[in-house]
Order: C-alpha cells, then structure tokens, then sequence
C-alpha cells in the first residue's frame, strides 16, 4: 500500500468542475472525487466530504481488497466510481454500514469512517479518514410530514447536527426571513424562544407554537442597536450574498450574538466574475465554517459559534 501526498474532494453532485477549478495541483477525477496533490486546500467549497490521507492499494481479489481494508480499521464506505460490480462485491465482505436515517436531535456517529473507490479491477484508492460522519457526507433524517410547513427544515436540522451544537431549551433565537416558518418549527421544538421575523406570515400552525414570537418586517431590519443580544441567529432568506455578509458582521462585530447559521444564496443574474469568492470572506469571519450541505442546492451554508476554529 501506497500513501500518496493527496487529498481527495468529493463535489457534490454537478458541482465537480467547480470544484477542481479551486483546486491547485488536480492529478486526478474520478467521476465526482478530485484528487489534487498536498494538504487540504479549503476554497473548495462545493464538498460533500474531504478524503485525507490518500494512499492507493493494489489488490489481487475481492477478498484480498476486503482484508486489506478491514486490517485498516472497520468502518468503510464506499464511493463507487468504475468496477460497479466488483466494488459492489468487496463491499459485501466489509462490515455492515447501517443507513438508518438520523432521528433529530441526535449527535452525529462518532465512530472512525473511511472512504474508497475501484479505480480500476486492481486498484483501491482509499483514505481512513474523511472530514463527514456520513457516508460520502449523504446524512439523512427521519423526515415529518406533518409539522413543519415545508422541507427547509431539513437543512436547518443537517445543518446543526454538522455543526455538532444546537440551541437548547430557552435559548433567545432570531429566525430572519422565517416564513412559512421550517426553520422555526426546528428551534421551537428544541425549546428555544424565537422571534421569527418576515414580510409574509408564518404558517399558522407554527406562529401558535410554545415561544414563537413573529415580527412582521423586513429580515435586514432586525440590528444589534434595537434587538438583542440573541444565543443564535439564523437565516434562510433570499437575498444576494453581499447583503447577508454586512449584516452578519454587523452582529458579529457588535459582539451581541455569538452563533449563527445562515444560507448563502448565490443569485442566476449575478453577474460577476466570480459569484462563489464571496464565501471566503464568510470564512474569514472568527469561527465560521463555509459548507455545502445534502440539502443546499445552489447555495452554501455559513456557520459560526464562538468556540469554533475556522474552516
């Protein structure tokens, strides 16, 4: 077994080329995987999850790739990329990885995840350890139907259990541009009181939540000067990115909040030469982290809590 000087990025889905044009020193794609030489490179963005430690294996069977990754440690996933078949075949003799969906809240699996892919018939790249606890960063959740007024929710609850801290019970919450009101269904049923805020009402059932507070206003109009301090602020509102990033320094600065969780919307008519630039000064900001989520699309997440190093 081979350990290369690489990392490997897994784009999520169409977002490959993006991906490696962020990326200095590409020595290989293989479907959505990029693999570029040296230490993690934080630009790329548009990830799901970051193979480190990249080493290639020759192996000479099925049951010879299965052993030399079992003698590795136990936990493997597979990102299937050439050799279907075969891959499919070395994935039954590993252990079992359950796919049960995640009931939230509920902290993210702790135990050691590798990741690998048949390149070709003979050879495994492979790294035994990635930056997300899912495989291939595909978290899932136990899904309700029925209380929340839309499928936001989702990303608000993939979202705190990436960041590994979440509001607790009475938390003062700010939920900025919250209709119809998936974001705040999260925080209330954590306990938090929110104050939702938006032009358009919440979804009724939602505004008559235990500590749900609504503000019928503009998302930007809420500032450190007139409201506040607040454990967590979020946002899911439209908006063009430079907008969001003044208003958030302006809390972040004013020091009266010290967490939040924010989507950054990139707009179809932004004209600009590099719409997706504008994540690195999110980045900047002390403790963030910048993250493509399972349930982003054409946008990206910003997450900051004050105990956290920047990524």
């Amino acid at each position: 077994m081979e350990r290369l000087d690489a990392t490997g990025y897994l784009a999520a889905p169409g977002w490959t080329d993006e991906v490696a044009g962020r990326l200095e020193n590409v020595i290989a794609v293989h479907d959505r995987l990029v693999i570029a030489a040296g230490s993690p490179q934080p630009k790329a963005r548009f990830v799901r999850s970051v193979w480190l430690d990249v080493h290639r294996a020759r192996v000479e069977s099925i049951g010879d790739a299965a052993r030399q990754l079992r003698a590795i440690q136990r936990n493997w996933a597979l990102y299937s990329t050439e050799q279907h078949r075969r891959a499919a075949l070395i994935e039954e003799k590993l252990p079992h990885l359950s796919a049960k969906p995640l009931a939230f809240p509920s902290r993210a699996p702790a135990a050691p995840l590798g990741s690998w892919t048949l390149v070709d018939r003979d050879t495994i790249l492979l790294a035994p350890t990635c930056t997300h606890f899912a495989p291939n960063g595909e978290v899932r959740f136990v899904e309700d139907k029925e209380g929340p007024p839309s499928r936001a929710y989702l990303k608000l609850q993939e979202a705190l259990t990436v960041l590994g801290e979440m509001p607790g019970a009475g938390a003062r919450c700010l939920d900025a541009g919250a209709s119809p009101g998936g974001w705040t269904w999260v925080l209330a049923q954590l306990g938090a009181d929110v104050l939702a805020v938006d032009r358009s009402p919440l979804d009724p059932a939602v505004a008559a939540l235990p500590g749900v507070r609504f503000e019928s206003a503009s998302a930007f109009s809420i500032q450190p000067n007139t409201h506040g301090p607040f454990d967590w602020i979020f946002s899911d509102v439209i908006c063009y990115p430079p907008r969001l990033l003044e208003w958030a320094r302006r809390w972040v600065d004013s020091g009266r909040c010290e967490n939040f969780v924010c989507t950054i919307k990139f707009q179809d008519d932004d004209t600009t030469a590099d719409p997706y630039a504008i994540a690195e000064e999110f980045a900047a900001i002390p403790g963030s982290r910048v993250v493509h989520l399972v349930n982003n699309k054409h946008e990206l997440t910003w997450m900051r809590t004050a105990a956290s190093p920047s990524v």
